[in-house]
Order: C-alpha cells, then sequence, then structure tokens
C-alpha cells in the first residue's frame, strides 16, 4: 500500500469540509455536493505532485469543484428536460437539514449561475474579490458587481431571505 503523504492528507483535511459546504450551497444538495466534493479530491490528489508547488492549491481545488458543479448541474438540466418529455418527475427524498438551511439554498440556487457563484466564493469560500475574480476568468468589478446584485436578490421580496437569514449563508 502506498504512503500517503502527510502534507497531502492536511491539506484535504483543511480544505474537505469547506468544500463540502460551498458545492452544497451551491447546488443545493448536501449529497450532491460530498459527491462532487469527492470528486474534485480524487483529482488533487492524481495532481498533487504539481499543485502542491502552486501559488494557490486551494484555489485550484475550488476551481475543479466549481467545474464538476457547473457540469453536473448542466446534466440535471438535461435529464430535467428529458423526464418533463417523459412523464413526471421522479420524487426524491428531502435533504435532512433544517428548515432555514434548506430555504438559504433554495433562494440562492435560485440566483443566476453567475451570481450564485461569485456568491458562494467570495461569502462561503471566504476568497478575496481578487481570487473570486481569478476563479471565474473576469474583472474584480465585475465580481462585485455579481455579489451585490446576487445579495439584492436575496433581499428583495417575496422574501427570498430576509436580513435576519443571512447569516445562515455561512452556514449552510
Amino acid at each position: 500500500m502506498a504512503e500517503v503523504d502527510p502534507e497531502l492528507e492536511a491539506f484535504i483535511g483543511r480544505e474537505s469540509p469547506r468544500l463540502v459546504g460551498m458545492l452544497a450551497l451551491y447546488v443545493g444538495d448536501r449529497g450532491l455536493a460530498e459527491e462532487l466534493a469527492q470528486e474534485a479530491l480524487i483529482r488533487l490528489c492524481q495532481h498533487w505532485p504539481r499543485v502542491r508547488r502552486m501559488e494557490r492549491p486551494g484555489g485550484w481545488l475550488t476551481r475543479v469543484a466549481m467545474n464538476l458543479a457547473r457540469s453536473s448541474w448542466r446534466r440535471r438540466g438535461a435529464e430535467r428536460r428529458a423526464q418533463t418529455r417523459s412523464g413526471p418527475p421522479v420524487l426524491t427524498t428531502a435533504d435532512p437539514d433544517v428548515a432555514t438551511t434548506l430555504a438559504v439554498r433554495q433562494a440562492v440556487a435560485a440566483l443566476p449561475e453567475r451570481q450564485r457563484r461569485a456568491l458562494v466564493l467570495r461569502y462561503y469560500a471566504q476568497r478575496s474579490v481578487a481570487e473570486v475574480a481569478l476563479d471565474m476568468g473576469c474583472a474584480e468589478g465585475t465580481v462585485k458587481s455579481l455579489t451585490h446584485k446576487a445579495i439584492a436578490a436575496l433581499r428583495r421580496p417575496p422574501g427570498l431571505l430576509q436580513d435576519h437569514h443571512e447569516e445562515e449563508i455561512a452556514s449552510a
């Protein structure tokens, strides 16, 4: 059996909970988030010799995870369209999270993709504006605009989120 690199093990221990939480908020489904995080961590292990030398290995991992999530989102959209054509959707069980967490996830999931991505990276993943801009391949002003619009949309009636629930975004 191969020996595990202690640096890799420590990195995964630090990043894994943040990664799952960020993805759960982004995709709105904790189970899917855990699957996506696992896939991203597998890719991290495969590329660790190169990634460990990068200036921001956490940024690389975040980018891989968000790309996997976007691919999953597109795939789920195609599945929903196929189900619509073939009949009623299959019922799934609800995530056992508390009602507030589900409300936050639902509200964030309703945002346009770029706003949702900027919001999750900026506030849940606690990335700087510059890091989010780098991850998204856009200007810092664009990140500021996207996050401002996302927060405004979450505050807008019919009350997707009220001010007293905003702190829940970080814990969703």
